[in-house]
């Protein structure tokens, strides 16, 4: 293989630089930039070790020592600016594969060090534990000791959590541990771990005092020192353990933000996907709610949390697996308005009733903008008009991009 001059064109979805040679030929390679000029060898479309020599003006020093082997981050070495200009034109252009021109109305990034839910691998070693992110395109554990994205709180529980690996990973396995930053303290779910004995148990819970954890769920049994809290509008819930959470509280609101608005004067609202309350807990300030989900454990959540809060517009939930049996267009004419915030893969079949049914608006939150771009085709070509789409980037530095919108009929 020779040394080559390659020019990179652009940025792929997933964040790797789509390079060309002068021979026309095209290879990938992470961390670089539009616009860049490298020399490299390729192999197997890949550039293998490439080597700037004219880098872009967007090209930024990577705050965080831990990049150049980290998976966690992907667009560290980009500017914030470019940052969102890329992940709006990635927006603009799913939707642009459906011939639907719009507004992209914005993006609203969150800070660095706010990240209050993260999922962690730690794996137990000769001397102690790695704990951390995994590196790129690896199944290799970068040990962090620092994190540009996590917040402090989590930061500072590390090493403590390395040592819960240290005491409850066997040498083969490796554990994954979602840690949730609440109110009443850290919140970790471990799956993968030891059988959990009474010398274990006595173990994790000395380390939990260490770390002045909430809560630590062992492979589904909790040991608990006090119920962790989220602030969700007026109410204050307990989650399941590891339950899905929006990474911030930053974006959180920025969604909310949008799904309010498209709400608003609406008596009655379906909330599909609803998790554990993120937009009915809200909502039920204003409106009564019946709350949709797959899994049982976020509803209970959501429920304890309506019973207990006073002054609540009523809630009622229902457990259902919306890809296999969504709500259809007789059973949403009871509703003023919807409010659906479904997962990567989209919601294909509910959208089909949603675009069929006697709705007036809907709240559209999305985590891809591939299959938002197609749910959002099923929209309009039933009759619906877009309103402006909003960019969220929750997931600072990687690529991983939410949107939020309003559908209303024309």
């Amino acid at each position: 293989m020779t040394v080559s001059p390659w020019r990179i064109e652009r940025l792929g979805r997933h964040g790797n630089a789509i390079a060309r040679g002068p021979d026309g030929q095209k290879a990938l390679a992470p961390r670089l930039l539009p616009g860049e000029l490298v020399t490299a060898e390729a192999s197997d479309g890949h550039l293998l070790n490439p080597k700037i020599i004219e880098p872009s003006s967007d090209r930024v020093r990577p705050p965080c020592r831990h990049y150049a082997t980290c998976g966690g981050c992907a667009l560290m070495h980009a500017s914030d600016d470019f940052v969102a200009r890329w992940k709006s034109e990635l927006v603009a252009s799913a939707l642009a594969a459906h011939r639907i021109e719009t507004k992209i109305a914005g993006i609203a990034t969150s800070p660095s060090h706010s990240r209050r839910r993260a999922v962690l691998s730690g794996r137990r070693t000769k001397k102690g534990a790695l704990l951390g992110f995994h590196g790129r395109a690896s199944d290799q554990i970068v040990d962090i000791t620092n994190c540009h994205v996590l917040r402090p709180g989590i930061v500072a529980a590390l090493p403590a959590l390395r040592q819960v690996v240290s005491a409850g990973a066997s040498r083969s396995g490796e554990l994954s541990l979602t840690v949730t930053e609440t109110r009443s303290g850290l919140d970790v779910a471990v799956s993968g771990g030891k059988p959990l004995d009474p010398a274990l148990t006595e173990q994790l819970s000395a380390l939990m005092r260490k770390a002045d954890l909430a809560r630590l769920d062992w492979d589904g049994t909790p040991l608990t020192r006090r119920q962790p809290l989220l602030n969700m509008g007026q109410t204050r819930v307990t989650p399941p353990p590891g339950g899905f959470l929006q990474a911030t509280a930053e974006g959180e609101a920025a969604l909310l933000s949008v799904v309010r608005k498209t709400t608003e004067g609406a008596t009655s609202i379906v909330d599909l996907f609803a998790g554990c309350g993120t937009f009915s807990l809200p909502l039920a300030a204003h409106a009564d709610i019946h709350a949709v989900e797959g899994l049982s454990a976020p509803l209970h959540a959501l429920d304890a949390a309506w019973r207990t809060t006073p002054g609540l517009h009523r809630i009622t939930t229902e457990i259902r697996d919306l890809a296999s049996r969504p709500l259809m267009p007789d059973e949403l004419a009871r509703f003023d308005a919807a409010v659906i915030d479904p997962p990567r893969s989209g919601a294909a079949a509910q959208a089909e009733h949603l675009a069929a049914s006697a709705l007036a608006r809907i709240a559209w939150v999305s985590c891809n903008p591939v299959t938002f771009a197609r749910d959002a085709a099923t929209m309009i070509k039933a009759g619906w008009r877009m309103g402006p789409v909003y960019v969220v980037d929750q997931f600072r530095w990687s690529t991983h991009v939410e949107t939020v919108t309003s559908f209303t009929r024309n």
